[in-house]
């Protein structure tokens, strides 16, 4: 295993859900201006709440080991009650210099597998994670944040690892936001902390993960509306 190899866990391939479902459309470069010169946003429909649906596959590399989980989400709670998964109402839907930001109910992830023979898999997520999304003029970024330990991937059988993503402090993730029907949120090779324990087999030299994925973001108040960014 090599250092480099040991530093990357790529979580998420998948399809069209942060890039297609949280739209976040593009590669996770942060967005070069400041906060202090950061443009106008606008998040509409104002005070809908969405839901972000993963498209393809999302993977966890760690070393040479990798993990594909084919079903995310991130569903508003049902019937409402609490401000998760919902673009703030009206005027706290705009930002006149920064982004716009929304909690999160923390993503499930099921239906996985590892690139190891003889291994289970399980992914558990917790905590208060959020969304700020920012328009930059001629497109939008957003930045997922994974709250400190927001989320643990666990194997079991031939190698026995746990893996803990953000395992001291909070980790943001540079993102894309792409408009459109539905709007696409995509997560490229973002950069999370992690520490990983465990016996034979297990990565644990590895300190950073890389995160990619693909979500569908969805109005679920008024499925014929589109969740966008704008100025």
């Amino acid at each position: 295993m090599t250092a480099r190899s040991s530093r990357r866990l790529a979580l998420l391939a998948a399809g069209a859900t942060l890039a297609a479902a949280f739209g976040l459309g593009g590669a996770g470069a942060a967005d070069a201006r400041g906060a202090d010169d950061a443009g106008s946003t606008t998040v509409t429909p104002a005070g809908h709440y969405f839901a972000a649906t993963l498209t393809g596959n999302a993977t966890f590399q760690a070393g040479s080991v990798t993990v594909t989980c084919a079903v995310s989400s991130s569903q508003p709670t049902a019937g409402g009650g609490d401000a998760n998964n919902q673009i703030p109402n009206a005027p706290g839907n705009h930002n006149d210099a920064g982004p716009v930001v929304s909690a999160l109910n923390a993503p499930t992830y099921s239906s996985c597998t590892s690139s190891l023979p003889g291994v289970t898999v399980s992914v558990t997520t917790s905590g208060a994670w959020s969304v700020a999304m920012q328009n930059n003029g001629s497109g939008s970024t957003a930045t997922l944040t994974i709250p400190s330990g927001g989320l643990v991937l666990t194997t079991s059988g031939l190698a026995n690892c746990t893996v803990t993503a953000a395992p001291t402090a909070a980790a943001p993730l540079n993102t894309a936001f792409t408009n459109g029907t539905p709007s696409v949120l995509t997560v490229t090779d973002g950069t999370v902390p992690v520490q990983v324990t465990g016996g034979f087999g297990c990565p644990t030299s590895a300190t950073a993960s890389v995160f990619n994925a693909t979500y569908q973001i969805t109005d679920a108040t008024d499925p014929s509306s589109q969740i966008t960014v704008t100025g």
